[in-house]
């Protein structure tokens, strides 16, 4: 009783500091996994087994971890080293594009196919950000997205905020598409064993439908603020009035590709990083082995440029991870998520529909206001634990707790990190994003997507 008592006062502290967000979140959750092991594991249960099994150093050395031929999954226990490494080989991979330009490349390229004019690049800039969103962290799709909007806007004269915070919604919401798509999806796939296909064969085809309402939405939203604004003609300094077409073309000098070969290696890794993860189930490969791999042939292509890919890594991130699998290990270790599976399934009287509401609407809610990732991470084992005692399909609780963690955060304006960062941009460059405003749009979009999440899992699974 004691240890489950202190292991769920460290877990209300470690949230509590996270949301907080006064230090930083990988210093809050290594420090928080640390008393997990010293006074939960050490001082109140003894275990030095329970240490072991919550680092997990052996999955490291074990075949499976690499390489196997069917579906296992890997543990839910403790550090989940596989998507550690996933992480880590992608976002190498992704600093390796980014060195080459090849993302601001692509969205000039195709603002310059819509012929710069903002209703267009509103829904075209919404779709790039959904489709890339499915294959890379939806951070860094952002980060490149509202960097290019923001220099569109200054060029056609346009407000960027609306098209900001619709990049924003539609990259959680392609995250939510793939098992690589977002970090609550690659934790979820990595502890449950779910293949790249599995998420876009589920949770793809509620992002797909939810994805033709959501550009429906935004496009009522904004096309006229977009479309009142002087987008015909922008005032240079020197008196002249040139078309926003014209300032855009004259502007495409500064994205020309310098480094045509890193380019385009950069361009076949990451065909291939998406080859290997849509194949893994038929190739054995985990996504351990992708990621390492990717990593390691961008890093080697780079050549003298590796040893800046590596510096930019986001190792913060990294080690977020570790600290915060280690605190929700704790949890597991002292038996509080099984209680916590017993109280759902208890409430919802074995109903398989109001399990579903449960999970989707509980997690949409609570991501909105904390960070998706610790929350989806807490309720992995809670739903193993649920559908191991009431006998409900595991994968149906999977793709509800996806799609409430992956969309809720899109809510507020701290609910996922891609929104933080798109926020943080436009501030950079003077467009001020207030909460007001940020909910006004965001929030009904998020309700918009839960409503058809639920009634989807509904209708197929049940």
């Amino acid at each position: 009783m004691t240890a489950q008592i202190v292991a769920v006062a460290i877990f209300i502290i470690m949230f509590g500091l996270i949301v907080l967000d006064k230090i930083e979140r990988q210093v809050v959750t290594l420090t928080c996994g640390a008393a997990t092991l010293l006074l939960v594991f050490g001082l109140c249960m003894k275990d030095t087994g329970a240490i072991i099994e919550t680092l997990n150093f052996k999955a490291l050395f074990t075949v499976d971890f690499w390489y196997h031929a069917g579906s296992a999954a890997e543990t839910s226990s403790g550090i989940n080293w596989a998507t550690i490494i996933f992480i880590a080989g992608m976002m190498i991979m992704v600093e390796g594009m980014a060195r080459v330009g090849f993302f601001r490349w692509l969205c000039m390229a195709i603002a310059k196919l819509v012929r710069y004019k903002p209703v267009p690049i509103l829904i075209a800039f919404m779709l790039v950000s959904g489709i890339l969103s499915m294959f890379i962290d939806s951070i860094t799709v952002i980060l490149f997205l509202a960097a290019v909007t923001v220099e569109l806007a200054g060029i056609v004269n346009f407000n960027p905020v609306p098209v900001i915070m619709a990049e924003i919604f539609c990259a959680n919401l392609g995250g939510s598409a793939t098992m690589c798509g977002d970090p609550p999806n690659i934790i979820i796939g990595t502890s449950l064993g779910y293949t790249f296909m599995d998420f876009l064969t589920n949770t793809g085809l509620i992002a797909g439908i939810s994805l033709l309402f959501v550009i429906a939405y935004f496009y009522l939203c904004f096309h006229k603020e977009l479309s009142s604004g002087t987008n015909d003609a922008k005032t240079l300094n020197t008196g002249t009035v040139v078309t926003g077409k014209v300032a855009a073309q004259n502007s495409e000098t500064s994205v020309t590709i310098t480094d045509k070969k890193g380019f385009f290696i950069s361009a076949a890794i990451f065909l291939l990083a998406v080859v290997l993860l849509i194949t893994h189930a038929q190739t054995g490969l985990t996504v351990a082995f992708i990621g390492t791999l990717i990593g390691l042939l961008t890093l080697i292509t780079a050549g003298r440029h590796s040893a800046e890919i590596i510096r930019k890594v986001d190792y913060k991130t990294l080690l977020f991870f570790i600290g915060l699998f280690i605190v929700v290990g704790g949890l597991e270790q002292t038996g509080i998520l099984d209680v916590i599976a017993a109280f759902i399934g208890k409430i919802s009287h074995g109903n398989i529909m109001l399990m579903v509401l449960i999970i989707v609407w509980i997690s949409g809610f609570a991501s909105a206001f904390v960070d998706n990732i610790p929350f989806a991470a807490t309720m992995i084992p809670v739903i193993n634990s649920l559908a191991a005692a009431q006998g409900v399909p595991l994968p149906m609780l999977a793709w509800s707790l996806a799609m409430g963690t992956d969309i809720g955060g899109s809510a507020t304006p701290i609910g996922a990190s891609a929104n933080v960062v798109g926020i943080s941009v436009a501030s950079k460059h003077g467009y001020k994003v207030t909460w007001g405003k940020y909910c006004k749009f965001m929030v009904p979009a998020s309700i918009i997507v839960l409503i058809l999440s639920t009634a989807y899992m509904w209708i197929r699974y049940i």
